[in-house]
């Protein structure tokens, strides 16, 4: 396995929240959609368009830096070397060097979380789609190809969205438009139509956890492996969690599933979930009791082994305890409830004395 940039160590991740994102040199995961690309592209009737599209946090950015990268290294025409991975560019070439630096001028991204000083834009505006189809439309600065990535391009307006539909219906040359999406059917009927859809899945435990050795050398196997599986074979997620406290908020979700009518831990799990004031530990802890109890739910339906808790009622009741502790959640977050007074609630609902 390759060691990262020296670049990638050096700088610092929150000033540049896609540094990883452009920086990862090693494939995890998503061989079959490599080879797709690189396959069309050596071809010679390489699609101008087309949408990753996937859960969020398993690696559709990755994936689409790894192909512009190669694709701008003139990978098609056979000046990147034959290498045992497909879209494999070594992290010393230049055009490795200088997309990492965010410097390469035929490559461009928009994604929804960048925009003006002062604030965080969650959609992507019109006018990004506009600067990327002028961008696009002129000549190649190195004589390649242009290469214009769109990451999330489900948050686009309605204006940004048709802005890009006669790009798609008349593409220039040598340019290459890609949408990553975790919700394809959030995007217009028209844009679908236009792009060549490759879906990608979330990792296998085998190939999250040498990422996530990468990414989070600080953990323990144990924790990676306890990571991956709430993370469900999304490395984002993963790493989203490690650094929001999710091993520690998984801990009280086992602690309360596992005795649910103890009341003895309702008001010290309550006041830990409710203690960061962003309200960040409640939306995770009521995420992660969810996602316990629909992979309990998914397990029993399918004849597999089942945790002891959730013969504690039937199906059926979980399925509505999953629907409440949703709205639970929503209803907290947007009239500003008490979070320890909601986490109470909840640990409520899951006491057998309330059956």
């Amino acid at each position: 396995m390759s060691r990262a940039p020296r670049a990638i160590k050096e700088q610092v991740f929150e000033d540049d929240p896609d540094l990883p994102v452009r920086g990862m040199p090693d494939l995890f995961g998503h061989h079959a959609a490599a080879e797709t690309l690189q396959r069309a592209a050596q071809s010679g009737r390489l699609p101008h368009a087309w949408m990753l599209a996937g859960p969020p946090g398993i690696g559709k950015a990755t994936l689409a830096y790894r192909f512009g990268r190669w694709l701008l290294a003139g990978g098609p025409e056979g000046q990147v070397p034959p290498a045992a991975t497909p879209l494999h560019l070594d992290p010393q070439h230049p055009v490795f060097r200088r997309v990492l630096a965010g410097a390469h001028a035929d490559l461009r991204a928009l994604r929804p979380n960048t925009g003006e000083k002062g604030g965080v834009k969650m959609v992507i505006r019109v006018e990004d789609s506009r600067d990327a189809i002028r961008f696009l439309a002129m000549t190649p600065a190195e004589g390649g190809w242009r290469f214009v990535l769109v990451d999330g391009a489900e948050q686009m307006r309605p204006e940004a969205a048709n802005a890009l539909l006669k790009t798609l219906e008349e593409p220039p040359p040598r340019a290459v438009l890609v949408l990553t999406t975790a919700a394809p059917d959030r995007l217009l009927p028209t844009i679908r139509s236009r792009v060549r859809r490759l879906d990608l899945s979330p990792l296998s435990p085998a190939e999250l956890d040498p990422l996530l050795m990468r990414l989070l050398p600080q953990l323990s196997a144990g924790e990676r492996a306890t990571l991956g599986q709430i993370a469900e074979g999304s490395a984002g997620q993963a790493v989203a969690l490690a650094e929001g406290e999710g091993l520690a908020l998984q801990a009280l979700v086992d602690q309360v599933l596992g005795d649910p009518g103890n009341r003895r831990h309702w008001h010290p799990v309550a006041d830990a979930v409710a203690a960061k004031r962003d309200g960040s530990g409640f939306a995770t802890f009521i995420a992660l009791l969810r996602r316990a109890i629909s992979a309990g739910v998914r397990q029993a339906a399918r004849g597999q082994g089942v945790p002891p808790w959730l013969e504690g009622r039937p199906l059926a009741e979980w399925s509505t305890l999953w629907d409440s502790l949703g709205r639970l959640a929503a209803e907290t977050d947007v009239l500003s409830l008490d979070r320890k007074q909601a986490v109470l609630t909840a640990l409520l609902w899951l006491s057998p004395s309330r059956r």
